[in-house]
């Protein structure tokens, strides 16, 4: 029995590892997407939930009308869940709009479907999804719309950190970094869908309203939207140079409060998506919805290194027939880090962010604790920098 336990841990370790390291190495040969100059300038509709940000969400708008883009071509919609009076009547100041809403219990999937109910019809071609601490770099519009004239129809921006004051939020930052290598970069390297990560995305505004009707995330909303795309056959792109600043969390509560939201969503996908993708790729070859589905299956990728170094020296005590494999996948595991990491992780100066590395896997153990709670109700992180 013990070897069986062994094995099975052995396999979805090593899966994971592997999985890592693949697109690790693919992120090396990712090429830039490449824009298409275009006199057409696109009706956008930049949409930003904001669930009771009231200490941002003021200068993330006033910070959002410096684009390079013309005004009267893209408008500020906020959607304000809980927000304070006085914080609406100051967005009602801004040449922007603002629609409340109210839930018994709030979700940004509930919000954006309320928000895309009251602006149907308005001609919108892109739909934007900012968080509300989100800092559009001041192209960011204008290269959307390249990319949609070079036929892009759904597009990720690259996340960047806005803040690094701790040592937490700079270990986030990198967190962030290895995710645009390895599910943007990687993926896009070898022809598979780049990740949705929430804000910093771009839609075709009909396939945006269309695909959020059916969706009722409670947490990870942008999973079930590339779960979904990719069923339907749509691509994901990714360009690493339209910017969006986003906050990290600095703290370890935040981080176990948000990573609890995530692993909740990813395993609750795997279970609904996973079988219909298997007959999907076996019936009609769609590779990349496999993909997305299995990628939801993934250990969290922290625990992982810890995972693999344990099982290689319970292995080696007891002398296992396993340990090269265990040791194998560790070290698969350490070079995928290797690769994917962003260089100021390995520089003496930021080499004190690894001291929090032990929080950061306690933090991600908790959050393992708490998917039950993440399942039924949406867990806020709350943002301070604006």
């Amino acid at each position: 029995m013990l070897t069986i336990f062994n094995l099975i841990t052995l396999a979805y370790s090593a899966w994971g590892a592997l999985y890592q390291l693949l697109f690790s190495i693919a992120g090396i040969f990712y090429k830039p997407l490449k824009m298409v100059e275009t006199k057409r300038l696109r009706r956008m509709a930049v949409l930003i939930p904001a669930y009771r940000e009231d200490a941002v969400i003021v200068p993330t708008v006033t910070a959002a009308l410096q684009q390079d883009y013309p005004q009267q071509q893209y408008q500020i919609v906020v959607i304000a869940d809980q927000l304070q009076q006085d914080t609406v009547a100051q967005l009602r100041q801004m040449p922007i709009e603002v629609i409340e809403v109210a839930f018994e219990k709030s979700t940004k999937s509930k919000s954006l479907r309320q928000a895309l109910d009251v602006l149907r019809g308005r001609g919108y071609e892109v739909a934007v999804i900012l968080d509300a601490d989100n800092g559009m770099k001041s192209d960011f519009l204008s290269r959307v719309n390249q990319s949609f004239s070079a036929g892009v129809r759904v597009l990720q921006g690259r996340r960047m950190a806005k803040n690094g004051q701790t040592n937490f939020a700079l270990l986030d930052a990198a967190s962030e970094d290895a995710n645009n290598h390895i599910l943007c970069k990687g993926h896009r390297a070898l022809g598979l869908s780049a990740r949705l990560a929430g804000s910093g995305m771009a839609f075709d505004y009909a396939l945006f309203d269309q695909t959020m009707q059916h969706v009722e995330a409670i947490g990870g909303f942008d999973k079930e939207l590339e779960l979904r795309l990719t069923k339907v056959g749509e691509t994901i792109e990714y360009d690493e140079n339209t910017i969006v600043f986003d906050e990290k969390v600095s703290q370890s509560k935040q981080f176990s409060r948000q990573r609890s939201r995530w692993l909740a969503a990813q395993y609750q996908y795997a279970e609904r998506f996973l079988p219909d993708a298997v007959v999907q790729f076996l019936l009609k070859g769609q590779l990349d919805f496999l993909n997305k589905s299995l990628q939801m299956t993934l250990p969290p990728r922290l625990v992982l290194p810890f995972a693999l170094a344990f099982g290689a020296l319970v292995n080696f005590v007891f002398a296992t027939d396993f340990v090269l494999f265990w040791a194998l996948a560790l070290g698969f595991n350490l070079l995928s880090f290797a690769l994917a990491l962003p260089k100021y992780c390995f520089q003496i100066q930021n080499l004190k962010i690894w001291r929090d590395v032990p929080s950061a896997l306690w933090a991600t153990l908790k959050a393992l604790t708490q998917m039950r709670v993440a399942r039924r109700q949406f867990i806020h992180t709350a943002h301070h920098i604006a």
